[in-house]
């Protein structure tokens, strides 16, 4: 069997410590291919060409490159992992399909706008190129057991899903995946929300609200709330799933609480759901995505973090953006193209101030 042939672009400087500004995800993906028998990994491109040899070495690439366009162009690649900052995402995305390339994963969050969000991916499907973004934590056991709970009915019917975090954007996106995964992956039917933004607050480059509140519905009746920021304890957990008959909590902010436990209405303490080591963040969670996206290239089949989930959990995104500015509720589809949070800071209305 012939092995896929996958590329990088975007390597980034391996991190001596995880932080917002450097990461280097394509040290993880590349990890992950290499646990795979039928992955080769043949080529990188970062626009600092130090950056791109370190990887290189690291993982015994011979062909490197400081463009990516030529390296799609003369690699003949299957696969291509990229790890760049957010608004670089369409249009590499875009570069690699019309290069051929049979299967793109993506970082997260899928862009800066919601137009180039749903460009790269009407792109994709156009020419029948399997688009994926790495919302990795579905495959966590945590969040596996608390989706098998909720459709056994453990808790009941679900009424509402709930997330404490950091922001919408940069590390929402993980969080409204997952409502949406626990919800049957469906799309919101409107959303309304509110955000302070004083201090400047860029990750990768992009703007992300210092607190956030906000409130969507699906079609189905089920409400999501999310708090975020210096607000994220109202929630006081990853996530919280509520049923008609209880609750499952995963990541729950007390101190000494389990990765996932789940109470009973009227049943007394929480119950603790055994994880082993796995908790919010791993480990083994992008290995298992990176599998799956191999997988699902091999079998013919839609992989889970397919470009149809990611705009989904996405589209929440820009619509609690779009209601701050419109001072409304924001029914879906979402018809804009920009991203309104940043065209409130260009116009003026919000002026989040440097730190310091």
């Amino acid at each position: 069997m012939s092995k896929f042939r996958v590329g990088f672009i975007g390597t980034g400087r391996k991190p001596e410590r995880a932080g917002p500004m450097g990461y280097a995800m394509a040290y993880y993906h590349a990890d992950a291919y290499r646990l795979l028998p039928d992955c080769e990994l043949v080529a990188c491109a970062d626009i600092v060409e130090e950056n791109a040899r370190a990887f290189a070495q690291a993982y015994g690439i011979s062909n490197v490159y400081t463009n990516h366009r030529e390296m799609l162009e003369k690699e003949q690649l299957d696969i291509v992992s990229i790890c760049t900052w957010p608004m670089t995402h369409a249009q590499l995305v875009i570069d690699c399909a019309v290069a051929g390339v049979k299967a793109i994963h993506c970082e997260k969050p899928m862009d800066y706008t919601w137009g180039a969000a749903r460009l790269m991916a009407q792109e994709c499907e156009r020419r029948g190129v399997r688009l994926t973004f790495n919302h990795q934590r579905r495959f966590g056991k945590p969040f596996r057991l608390a989706k098998q709970m909720l459709d056994e009915g453990v808790i009941g019917k679900l009424v509402r899903v709930e997330f404490g975090a950091g922001n919408l954007y940069d590390y929402g996106s993980h969080n409204f995946d997952l409502c949406n995964y626990f919800n049957g992956e469906s799309p919101a039917e409107w959303v309304i929300a509110q955000i302070d933004y004083r201090t400047e607050n860029l990750i990768f480059g992009t703007h992300n609200e210092n607190q956030a509140y906000a409130l969507w519905k699906y079609p189905n009746g089920v409400w999501g709330v999310a708090s975020t920021g210096a607000g994220a304890m109202l929630v006081g957990a990853h996530h919280r799933i509520i049923g008609t008959d209880g609750v499952i909590e995963l990541g729950s902010m007390e101190p000494g609480a389990p990765a996932l436990r789940f109470r009973r209405f009227g049943k007394g303490e929480w119950e603790t759901v055994d994880c082993g080591e796995e908790g919010m963040h791993g480990p083994g969670y992008i290995e298992r995505a990176i599998a799956d996206i191999v997988a699902a290239l091999r079998e013919g089949r839609e992989s889970e973090l397919c470009a149809r989930h990611a705009l989904n959990a996405t589209e929440i995104i820009f619509a609690c953006f779009e209601s701050v500015r419109r001072r409304a509720r924001v029914d879906l589809p979402l018809t804009i193209t920009d991203n309104p949070l940043v065209d409130l800071i260009e116009r003026g209305e919000i002026r989040p101030q440097p730190k310091g």
